[in-house]
């Protein structure tokens, strides 16, 4: 029997799949079968309270959640970290020191900061394919869905404060619609100091086990009618439709949990053609662009504390996905991707040659691609030397390019009402430029870019501008860096302020920053130019391939890759063999803080206060039942980059954790799902309480929460409980009654 029914659970096993929750009744009962105690409409309504009314887009790119009756917002600390870092000062370090209020009062203001609710979605692919054809050429459909999204959008947002936007699903073959309500009085509530909140830093990045408490928490606030307004003394906590309870009874292996957020993106239809050009050349071209722009920031933030605190946001980000493509990049090689999606495509033109209805439709599917990736390989690397050295690189030729509008409306001398309009923007955004800004790291991230540029990229495909300066100064790169920091106004706070107090044509004419940025872009859109057509025609390729794969196996339940809309997936907490002879625990505990602890390394640096809750066991009601302290726990949900700050969600929809990374073994993840690999990493509730009650002191958060400390049953244990309390019943009858 027990052999029975644990072959039925492995079957109804659910790894992968970022689910849509309009559609998610499709799952539904084999969520269910998993322990799932809600309906599909419990999950997503339109017309009640659902746990999608308890989700948000965080900022620009993370998930978060609302956990009280008055707008609590938790989400990661990393999630939080650039507005952590907006409001510290080195006399009020937050991110050093962390922070708690003890009342709304105090609460923090975060100016730029912005939630989204959705509101809907619908279905919106026969509107916006109205009038597409098959013989069309791609810019003309494109053309036509881009003037039927435009009228689906201001349809969806008349008479209305929502905003919206149509996506794109399964490669262009479906189109949905998403309304938002948008939030701008966003306050901070608390937060760690990064001791805890990013504890284990880049060393432990993208790796298990793990042992940070990467959360923190924010407040929305509206309008007294509930509406959205900005930051207003008379604006009160919002009052939301639905918020999750907080569920403090622990996990265990096989619980069924389930992650709702707003993954970014994944390439799970990529061909074999995409897999080679990722692991052959652009991966490790943004890893070895990454690399240097870290050291060069890393070398100034180490010679100054206030230059670490300007840079540490700025600095993780860069390291993030630095170490995500060296991580993906090894997992693609290892797993074999490139021939498990050989095999595939096989499979599909098998199927495809089987029919002269299916070779009519997708018979040159894998000629359009491959012919595609042939073009786009000749100027990719020049592609991602612009994106990585030049966009994202020295801060004073993207800050340049902002003035580059100016510089053609004083070009024209004719309506100085425009002008100035653009001239009190600029100045406005001044004092946020340059609170974070240092010139020394700026310009040798200049001469190292550049350098890296000149030596990388074919020569043909660089600025005429940049062989030039590098014949002037005879490939001495600093003495070129030093010459456009020099001449440059965009590397001094007060030129600028000079600049625009008295703004002329020709300062901006001759600024070398602007000249070699101008060119910069110049260039790359020339090229750009060049390979459109081939990414016209890849688009259509893998179109095709998605609508034929659906087609070949229509029985199959096929999940769109991630775009940053909300998703749903679900499956169980579980431990992993990462290789042989290793087993990794599906759960942390603080013995592995202590462990890890390292006063000379900031990144392992444990606050006094934790080790001493930590040696007098002190862990409140949160400890678990052998005495310990839980921190982290591993489960095998289908998540990605977007996914930070999502809850993790046990089966009655309450509380029980924070997604916020993936493991190392399974970095190949966004292109290929490895159900026996791949793993969420998530910080346990318990920690997140934890250290808000224990180690902050913050009663007034803890009182606002609904917190619940019961496990929900697994799948045919409440029938066994019933069992059980009807025996006991029996055996405290009278033997004269039994």
């Amino acid at each position: 029997m027990v052999a029975l029914v644990l072959g039925f659970g492995s079957s109804v096993k659910a790894d992968e799949g970022m689910w849509i929750p309009l559609l998610i009744n499709k799952n539904i009962a084999e969520m269910q079968e998993m322990g799932l105690k809600l309906s599909a409409e419990d999950i997503y309504s339109v017309n009640n309270s659902s746990l999608k009314d308890a989700i948000i887009i965080f900022g620009g790119g993370c998930t978060g959640e609302i956990i009280s009756p008055e707008g609590l917002i938790l989400t990661n600390h990393h999630c939080g970290y650039g507005s952590i870092q907006q409001l510290s000062t080195v006399e009020h370090d937050y991110l050093r020191d962390g922070f708690w209020s003890t009342s709304k009062e105090e609460e923090i203001p975060v100016e730029g900061l912005s939630v989204k609710f959705l509101v809907k979605m619908e279905d919106a692919t026969a509107r916006s394919l109205e009038g597409v054809t098959d013989d069309m050429t791609e810019d003309k459909r494109s053309e036509v869905i881009g003037a039927n999204i435009k009228k689906i959008v201001a349809e969806a947002t008349e008479d209305s404060d929502y905003n919206a936007s149509v996506k794109s699903f399964f490669g262009g073959n479906e189109y949905y619609l998403f309304v938002y309500e948008v939030f701008t009085d966003i306050r901070l509530v608390g937060t760690p100091p990064e001791s805890i909140g990013k504890f284990g830093a880049d060393t432990d990045n993208w790796m298990w086990p793990r042992h940070t408490g990467d959360f923190s928490m924010f407040r929305v606030y509206s309008a007294p009618d509930g509406k959205p307004a900005d930051f207003s003394k008379e604006n009160v906590p919002m009052k939301y439709k639905h918020y999750l309870p907080v569920n403090i009874a622990g996990v265990e292996k096989g619980d069924f949990a389930m992650i709702m957020g707003n993954p970014g993106g994944t390439e799970r239809y990529l061909s074999s053609y995409g897999v080679d050009l990722a692991v052959n050349q652009s991966n490790m071209t943004i890893v070895d662009i990454r690399a240097e722009k870290l050291r060069t920031m890393k070398e100034g933030m180490e010679a100054d504390e206030a230059v670490r605190l300007q840079y540490a946001s700025k600095y993780a980000r860069t390291a993030n996905y630095w170490k995500y493509f060296i991580g993906q990049t090894k997992g693609l090689k290892r797993l074999k991707v490139k021939e498990k999606k050989q095999r595939e495509e096989a499979e599909f033109m098998n199927w495809v040659n089987k029919s002269s209805e299916a070779k009519s439709k997708y018979g040159e599917t894998m000629n359009i691609i491959s012919d595609a990736y042939l073009k786009i390989k000749e100027t990719n690397l020049s592609k991602w030397y612009f994106r990585e050295a030049i966009y994202r690189g020295p801060e004073i030729l993207t800050y340049a390019y902002g003035f580059n509008r100016l510089k053609k409306e004083l070009e024209k001398k004719k309506d100085e009402q425009d002008a100035l309009k653009i001239i009190e923007r600029l100045k406005l955004g001044i004092i946020d430029h340059f609170k974070n800004y240092n010139a020394g790291i700026d310009q040798n991230m200049y001469a190292a870019m550049m350098k890296m540029y000149h030596e990388n990229v074919p020569l043909d495909q660089q600025p005429t501008y940049l062989l030039e300066m590098v014949k002037k100064f005879k490939g001495d790169y600093d003495k070129y860096a030093d010459y456009v920091f020099e001449k440059s106004i965009f590397g001094n706070e007060d030129k600028v302020r000079e600049f625009l107090d008295n703004p002329k044509e020709k300062t901006l004419r001759k600024d070398p920053a602007l000249i070699a940025v101008t060119e910069f872009f110049t260039k790359y859109r020339e090229i750009a130019s060049s390979a459109k057509e081939a990414n016209s025609q890849l688009e259509k390729g893998e179109r095709l391939y998605i609508a034929g794969l659906r087609e070949m196996k229509p029985e199959k339940n096929y999940y769109p890759d991630a775009n940053f809309t909300m998703r749903l997936t679900y499956g169980t907490v579980e431990d992993y063999y990462p290789e042989d002879a290793v087993h990794f625990q599906y759960y942390t505990t603080m013995d592995g803080i202590m462990q890890k602890e390292d006063p000379n390394n900031f990144e392992f640096i444990v606050p006094a206060k934790l080790k001493e809750l930590y040696k007098n066991k002190d862990f409140g009601p949160y400890g678990n039942k052998c005495g310990s302290m839980n921190v982290c726990f591993l489960t095998d949900h289908d998540i990605t980059g977007g996914n930070s700050g999502s809850p993790v969600i046990n089966a009655k929809g309450e509380l029980i954790g924070l997604a916020f990374d993936g493991n190392w073994e399974a970095m190949s993840g966004d292109i290929a799902f490895e159900p026996e690999l791949q793993r969420t990493i998530n910080v346990d509730i318990r920690y997140v309480m934890f250290i808000i009650d224990k180690f902050a002191g913050a009663q007034n958060i803890i009182d606002e929460l609904t917190i619940v400390n019961k496990r929900p049953c697994k799948p045919g244990c409440c029938k066994k409980e019933m069992k059980e309390k009807e025996s006991e019943v029996k055996e405290m009858e009278p033997a004269s009654e039994k």
